[in-house]
Order: C-alpha cells, then structure tokens, then sequence
C-alpha cells in the first residue's frame, strides 16, 4: 500500500491509501493501530509529510563510497545523531537556508527512510522487519559548517535547525518493497543528477540498524530512521563544495517510492 498524509480544501489534515491511477481513498482510524481503507475519494488540496514522527533518529557515514569520500574511517557500529521535530518539511515546501544563525555551507543527502509501526525495543535482526510500517525519501539536509567546525565537536547543531528534514511524497508498504536494500536511490539538483547509487551499498543493512537502535531503548510508533547517503554529497564535490543556494530546487528520488521535490530559500527575516 501506498499512504500519503494530506490535507483537504477545509484545512484538515487527513491520512489516505494512493491509488494506481493517482487518486486517493480516505483512511479512517489509526495508522499505528486499527485502520480501514474507505471507498470514499479524498480531496486532496495539499499534500503532506506521510508522517508526523515521534523522533527522527540518523545514521551517519552508512555507504561505505560515502565514507570514503567524506575521507572517513568504515564504521564499526552504527553511527547515530538526531533531529529534532521541528525539521520536519512536507513535500513542495521550502528547505530554509539559515540566515539568522547563518549557515554558507548548507547540503543535500538523499536518505532511505523507515517509519517504526510499533513499540520495538531489543529487536533481533531476524525479526527487525515486523516492526516497520514503510518506507518514504528523505533528505538529510545538513549545514556542514556547524557540523563539522562550529558545532562542538558533535553532529546535532548542523543537523537541527527547521526544514532539514523533508520527507515524502509517500509511506510504501513493506510488501510493496520486499528488499529495501537493493534499490536506486539518487538526488537530482536543479535537474543534474548529483548522486546516483543503490541501497545494497549500507554498510548497516536495515534489519540490523533496527536491532541496533532499538538495543535497551523503545523505538516508538512513528519513529522515523535516516539510514545514510550514498557517496556525491556537495561537501566532497570537486574541484568547489557544492552548496545548497536560494534558488535551487533539490528532488530525491527512490525506486518503488518516487520523487520528493523541495525549493531552497533564504530563511525569512521574521520580527
């Protein structure tokens, strides 16, 4: 099944089931729990993040052709940081550049992302899959200055700030997407493909970043998880950084899933 959150010509926010021909089917109860598809058609007048998280928890330097570019040592253990809810950004709106605590060095990762659909906590590996309710695209945006040189000597700060998190344009259900680490995955800026790989590349695969993650702690329903970039992020292009600038349009792109299309701009000077 393919779920999208969206919101109706009244301004409710609604989840519904996508149908092979585009249109869409109200779903009535809870996605996390007890739901139906109804036959009733959806009007769809703006299309949302597929879900609102509980937490966003990242993986970082998890294709082993990223970390070799980011010059990098091989993890042994998953690598973990976090965003915060309020990076959260629904598929169409805009990816904010920092402006008041400015950023210059703002860039893009496109990301595999898997919502958890129940408590799950010290899950083995073999049965880490019964707990995912789908997947969807996202984008690690990252301001690579405060992560790397600003920011303590810790990921969070350069990962945190509002808008760094688009994700869509839709949840897939995981019978819809039986091997979720062999699929293309690519970001497309301004039209150029810039990164262009596959998911068999994780060095953790997705069965056991869950068994990782949710080692002595509950992963809540909701939970969405980062699972890395594939190599091609702007910070390592050659021979300039390729950084994120108000005008650009940034589209991640993953098989089974489809596109996730976002704007860039300048953060806007609030009062």
């Amino acid at each position: 099944m393919k779920i999208v959150r969206y919101r109706d010509p009244a301004g409710r926010d609604h989840y519904g089931a996508e149908q092979a021909d585009g249109s869409v089917r109200r779903i009535a109860g809870d996605i996390f729990g007890d739901y139906q598809v109804t036959p009733d058609k959806a009007a769809v007048a703006k299309l949302l993040a597929p879900v609102v998280p509980t937490q966003i928890l990242g993986v970082g330097l998890n294709y082993r052709h990223h970390a070799k570019e980011s010059g990098m040592k091989v993890p042994e253990l998953p690598v973990l940081f976090v965003k915060g809810l309020n990076t959260l950004q629904n598929p169409g709106d805009p990816i904010e550049i920092p402006t008041h605590l400015a950023s210059q060095e703002v860039d893009y990762e496109c990301e595999l992302a898997v919502v958890i659909g129940r408590p799950c906590k010290n899950v083995s590996r073999d049965r880490a899959m019964e707990y995912v309710l789908g997947f969807t695209c996202a984008n690690d945006v990252s301001a690579r200055d405060w992560q790397i040189k600003l920011g303590g000597g810790q990921w969070c700060r350069g990962k945190f700030f509002d808008t760094f998190c688009p994700l869509g344009p839709r949840l897939v259900t995981p019978d819809e997407i039986p091997k979720p680490n062999a699929l293309k995955i690519a970001t497309h800026l301004n039209g150029v493909t810039v990164q262009d790989w596959t998911t068999s590349d994780m060095i953790f695969d997705i069965p056991r970043i869950i068994e990782f993650l949710s080692g002595s702690t509950t992963l809540l329903p909701g939970t969405v998880i980062l699972t890395g970039t594939p190599h091609g992020v702007g910070m390592a292009a050659k021979p300039v950084p390729r950084w994120l600038k108000p005008g650009d349009v940034v589209t991640i792109e993953i098989e089974g899933i489809g596109q996730l299309t976002n704007p860039v701009i300048a953060e806007p000077t609030r009062s």
